[in-house]
């Protein structure tokens, strides 16, 4: 593995564990506005991660299919979202801002299902990350080591809210700061080992990359619509959560074509 790949699995990590930091220099919790600011800026940076960095390239890598070079990227992107509604089936978990837990009937703790749900949706984010550093250190598709490091950079940014999006909450939970910040950094380590076990199996992974790569895209944005859209439009009305979503947006595409 190259040092640009393990920097690469590496960084969307400690986005995490930098925004869990949070809870050891915010003394109060998160106000409403700063929750929908913070999702609306992690759903942006998704949504265009997944249109750039997954999507395009998907249909790119099928181009010799002609016409029909949308088939991977329609067929991964349903199963993208189909695996993700199987886990918020079978995994029980608690999203912000709600009263009652999802999935099979549990004796969880309601700070235990708070991190679950962080950790459901950061499986999708470490398989793109691994799928591209995949396709990348194959040498057999059109990936640039600048591109995946985009990906891997614009995940890192989202996840820094999102870190402290669910250390502020355990805090309030009555949870000591040290297990507040190590629940919330423990939630984003899916996410290397997601990109670890995706690069082992590269054989597997590139004859079948255009898939892989819309699958990833389909699981996030499954994640956007399902759990960051509703919190960053929590509560009274406000365009803030809008706004923020345009900016983790065009960050995220300046950070693709740029480095890309």
């Amino acid at each position: 593995m190259t040092l640009s790949a393990f920097l690469g699995i590496i960084i969307p990590f400690f986005g995490t564990v930098l925004g869990s930091a949070c809870v050891f220099f915010m003394k109060k919790g998160m106000s409403e506005n700063l929750k929908r600011a913070l999702s609306g800026f992690a759903a942006g940076v998704m949504v265009a991660a997944s249109i750039w960095s997954l999507i395009i390239p998907a249909m790119e890598q099928s181009e010799n299919m002609g016409k029909w070079s949308f088939v991977p990227a329609a067929v991964g992107f349903w199963l993208g979202i189909l695996f993700l509604l199987l886990l918020d089936h079978i995994v029980p978990h608690l999203h912000q801002n709600a009263s009652q837990a999802e999935g099979p009937k549990s004796s969880l703790k309601k700070s235990t299902m708070m991190i679950l749900a962080v950790t459901l949706h950061n499986i999708p984010e470490g398989m793109a990350v691994g799928v591209v550093f995949a396709g990348f250190i194959a040498g057999k598709s059109n990936i640039t080591a600048a591109g995946a490091l985009a990906l891997s950079l614009g995940i890192a940014i989202q996840n820094f809210p999102e870190g402290a999006i669910i250390s502020m909450p355990l805090k309030s939970e009555k949870m000591s700061k040290p297990k507040a910040f190590l629940s919330g950094a423990a939630s984003g380590i899916v996410e290397p080992i997601g990109a670890l076990i995706t690069i082992a199996a590269a054989g597997i992974v590139i004859p079948v990359l255009p898939y892989l790569l819309s699958f990833a895209a389909g699981a996030m944005l499954y994640v956007v619509v399902e759990e960051l859209i509703p919190e960053m439009s929590a509560g009274e009305h406000s365009n803030l959560g809008t706004v923020f979503f345009a900016v983790g947006f065009c960050l995220m595409m300046i950070l693709d074509v740029a480095l890309g």
